[in-house]
């Protein structure tokens, strides 16, 4: 396996930083890792070690103030600092891996970031896997807190009003304490802009996801306490993509990737992976 750093200047001259790995020869396919909030594209080893010694290239980004990126911590402009970015980055692969099929693996955010992409550039990806994803508003969010989301956002942007829930991460305490104790993610809220930023985003996936034609795997652990499980649902019933499939794990908490039973998860990816190579190839 061959690991590479490296950055390049982003939205506003920001240093965006990422990484990739590499397998020996031609690679079967590129994967592209969009990261969660507060996270960063390193913390994704057990995808990692399971794909590139299968043949695989991953490829990975620390988005607008996460990570090793610049800009301040979990805030962003406007959502489209994040899509543009990641154009960019996508840009830079396909000069590396020109008849390299392309797959987007997002998270939870990362799969909103993902979607939003997806409907501003249909053609740039080959395929979409989508896990925990961050893609409906949820049903306790009423007009007034949208509303005051408005107004802290115009205000005070960079104000903290909300935080992740560490313990929801995984059912392994061990995850949940390198999450923790990781100097790369970020413990602190995220702020208001961001999470405004974030309820536009969403409407945008309500009523736009039909554009959406790729084909599309969507995974979903059914205890997620960070994310709404009908997230998962709603973005494979809406993707007017013909080929989708949606796999939801039973117990399993939001990271289902650093979940006990990670091994499950990726197998099913590796299949459907398998099963859409040859399909194209």
């Amino acid at each position: 396996m061959q690991h590479l750093e490296g950055s390049f200047s982003g939205v506003r001259g920001m240093d965006i930083r990422y990484q990739s790995w590499l397998p020996d020869g031609e690679p079967l396919a590129a994967l592209l890792i969009v990261h969660g909030l507060a996270e960063h594209c390193g913390r994704y080893a057990n995808v990692i070690d399971h794909f590139v010694p299968r043949g695989y290239a991953i490829y990975g980004l620390d988005h607008v103030g996460h990570g090793r990126s610049a800009g301040t911590r979990v805030y962003v402009k406007r959502f489209d600092d994040f899509v543009s970015v990641l154009k960019t980055y996508v840009e830079m692969i396909r000069d590396w891996q020109p008849q390299t099929p392309l797959i987007m693996l997002g998270h939870s955010l990362g799969a909103l970031i993902g979607t939003i992409y997806l409907l501003d550039h249909p053609s740039d990806l080959n395929a979409a896997v989508f896990s925990g994803p961050l893609v409906k508003i949820p049903d306790n969010i009423s007009p007034v807190t949208v509303l005051l989301s408005r107004v802290l956002s115009a205000v005070f942007p960079k104000l903290g009003v909300a935080a992740v829930d560490a313990s929801g991460v995984s059912r392994d305490p061990d995850v949940v304490r390198a999450y923790v104790e990781d100097p790369l993610v970020y413990t602190g809220k995220t702020t208001a802009r961001l999470g405004c930023e974030m309820l536009k985003a969403l409407r945008r996936v309500a009523k736009e996801a039909p554009r959406i034609k790729i084909p599309l795997l969507v995974l979903q652990g059914s205890e997620d306490r960070l994310v709404s499980p009908e997230g998962a649902e709603m973005v494979h019933r809406l993707a007017g993509s013909t080929d989708k499939t949606l796999k939801v794990y039973d117990g399993l908490h939001h990271e289902i990737y650093n979940e006990p039973e990670q091994h499950i998860v990726l197998a099913d990816v590796e299949a459907w992976l398998r099963r859409l190579l040859d399909h194209t190839g």
